[in-house]
């Protein structure tokens, strides 16, 4: 086709993808091509506007490394991440509810037995963890690992610190027979996400804050049932109605209890304040 215009080029640019053998393929790329092509109609999109598009989407992928995912920032401050979740983890009433996946994971965190601490030095309160791992129907699950990964008392994850020299905040476990888990961490606090890059540029641009409420991830996998990536977070924190990636979910509120020097429930002896979790995690059966 030649001599196309504004009116014609959506139709044409669909034509060329006319052929594509993926028919899941298509459907993505034809949807993408309409919805992107309409915004700029919209909008009115100048080429200069365009072009400082490009160059955003460009520092967003220069400022990704091994242990940093500015795309997964900017996907969930942009509220993309928590709808697919949304739409792709849809849960039965019993089971624990699923929420962003975050840009700090990492593989290869350290095998840890249960009742271990994951602290590995990080700066917290101290925390204990009891929690249990079921099916839908209350049965124990048994031998489920569990990935457990959090920030220290100063809002940073081992991965956001260049002179460590080992993991920081995070381990794998295996439930026991009665499908239990527990561990010892250090108490969550609200951070602000990263904004020394792009995403922190639109935030700010936006007006708007980089702060997450205080939590805990858990990422929850075992034969037979979905795979559960979730957050446990403090009730008492003043951004659970404004989480920079609107991941907060009134279920995944945690009982996070305060209590004075002494006997934690571990039978040490605590010679500060400590502090204790306890949660239920439900799985969902993994589709037939």
């Amino acid at each position: 086709m030649r001599n196309i215009n504004e009116d014609t080029i959506t139709a044409a640019v669909l034509d060329r993808m006319g052929e594509c053998p993926n028919p899941r393929l298509k459907e993505i790329m034809s949807a993408l091509v309409r919805h992107m092509h309409d915004f700029a109609r919209e909008v009115k999109l100048t080429e200069a506007e365009w072009a400082e598009g490009i160059e955003f989407l460009t520092a967003t992928g220069q400022k990704c490394t091994d242990k940093r995912q500015e795309f997964i920032l900017l996907s969930d401050t942009l509220g993309l991440s928590m709808l697919t979740v949304a739409m792709n983890h849809a849960k039965s009433a019993q089971a624990t509810e699923a929420t962003v996946f975050g840009p700090f994971h990492v593989p290869g965190a350290p095998q840890l037995a249960l009742g271990d601490d994951i602290s590995g030095g990080a700066k917290g309160e101290p925390l204990f963890v009891d929690a249990t791992v079921r099916g839908r129907d209350g049965e124990p699950v048994a031998n489920a690992q569990v990935d457990v990964w959090e920030a220290d008392a100063e809002g940073f994850y081992d991965v956001q610190r260049a002179d460590l020299e080992r993991p920081q905040g995070r381990a794998v476990f295996r439930t026991d027979g009665d499908g239990r888990l527990y561990f010892r961490g250090v108490m969550p606090v609200a951070y602000p996400i990263p904004t020394d890059g792009p995403v922190g540029t639109m935030l700010k641009a936006t007006k708007r804050h980089p702060w997450r409420p205080a939590h805990v991830h858990f990422m929850i996998q075992a034969p037979g049932y979905e795979t559960l990536i979730t957050h446990v977070f403090r009730g008492d924190d003043p951004y659970l109605d404004s989480d920079a990636v609107f991941g907060v979910r009134s279920s995944l509120i945690g009982n996070f209890e305060s209590h004075p020097e002494g006997v934690a429930p571990d039978g040490s002896v605590q010679a500060r304040p400590f502090h204790t979790l306890a949660f239920d995690f439900v799985l969902e059966p993994s589709p037939a």
